[in-house]
């Protein structure tokens, strides 16, 4: 692992030109994905100030939530060690606790959490929906004390303050900015900094249309849409038709996707495009938001489901 998180920098990641379709439609691809090894994509932007915010108070642990594949988690873990803070993760699913050693074998996100020092709690899904109570956070302080608290997946104003830095000044040359939501905060970010010519389309992961009342809730404009046949079932869920997707944009383009996220988003640009959605002449940024790390958890999903591996 690297030994430095330079948050103070000034950081912006490269638009990497992906294709010129019919009626003049460019694609680019804002590589968010290569900001940091292990704290990547808009995990890098959303932990930003909430680390910041950490140390103004002096707290000397991060805790949070996740699965046991999440990005989050992985992410956290990684910048807690790199800046300093101890970290403690609350992890949906209690079998996962009963055997720690068995599971870090099976499970590299987990695995790599702990090598970066993170110290688990495995509750119950029943408990897990919990986690917003002020009675669940009082037990959280009694059982590990002081802490300071990041939400599952990283929502909140200093969240969304991180996400306004992905785009740049050059960026205005785009007329739609589209990108993967789990939990809007990367979209509202978005949308905060986008110029008033642009569209931000949000591709969301999850099935439903729940997440309109969330980005409201932060975003600033009114220059944004929900996607929402993108999702491929529902969250963490695939088909032989989106693996196959992936691979082969890979294969195409060199450029690996995950299955969760970004792979829905680009399937989903690209099928838009070919239906007619965006006008002749359209320029296109997709957002590369990072999560590659939850690809071999996924193939071991799929293996046993006997479907297509990811080429990783």
């Amino acid at each position: 692992m690297p030994n430095s998180l330079n948050f103070n920098a000034e950081i912006s990641s490269e638009n990497q030109f992906i294709a010129e379709f019919s009626d003049g439609i460019s694609l680019y691809l804002k590589r968010e994905d290569l900001l940091h090894p292990e704290v990547s994509g808009n995990k890098f932007r959303k932990l930003k100030y909430n680390i910041f915010e950490a140390q103004k108070q002096d707290k000397e642990t991060l805790l949070t939530f996740g699965g046991a594949y999440s990005n989050h988690i992985a992410a956290t873990a990684a910048a807690g060690k790199l800046s300093g803070l101890k970290t403690i993760g609350i992890i949906r699913g209690e079998e996962l606790g009963e055997n720690l050693e068995n599971t870090l074998v099976q499970n590299k996100t987990l695995n790599f959490a702990h090598s970066c020092g993170m110290q688990f709690s495995f509750v119950s899904r029943k408990d897990y929906r919990k986690k917003e109570t002020l009675e669940f956070q009082q037990k959280l302080t009694e059982e590990f004390g002081e802490f300071y608290l990041v939400p599952e997946g990283c929502t909140n104003e200093l969240a969304i303050k991180g996400c306004e830095e992905i785009l740049s000044e050059k960026d205005k040359k785009f007329d739609f900015i589209a990108a993967s939501a789990g939990t809007g905060g990367t979209l509202s970010g978005l949308i905060n900094a986008s110029a008033d010519n642009q569209k931000i389309l949000g591709f969301p992961a999850l099935k439903g249309d729940f997440l309109s009342e969330e980005i409201k809730k932060y975003g600033i404009k009114d220059n944004w849409e929900l996607i929402l046949n993108y999702h491929f079932g529902g969250y963490a869920k695939v088909d032989s038709q989106l693996i196959n997707f992936i691979n082969k944009f890979k294969e195409k383009y060199q450029i690996q996707l995950d299955p969760v996220y970004t792979g829905k988003l680009v399937f989903g640009i690209f099928d838009l495009i070919k239906t007619g959605y965006f006008p002749s002449g359209s320029k296109i940024l997709a957002i590369h938001t990072g999560g590659l790390q939850g690809i071999p958890g996924m193939n071991s999903v799929l293996k046993k489901k006997n479907l297509p591996l990811i080429n990783y």
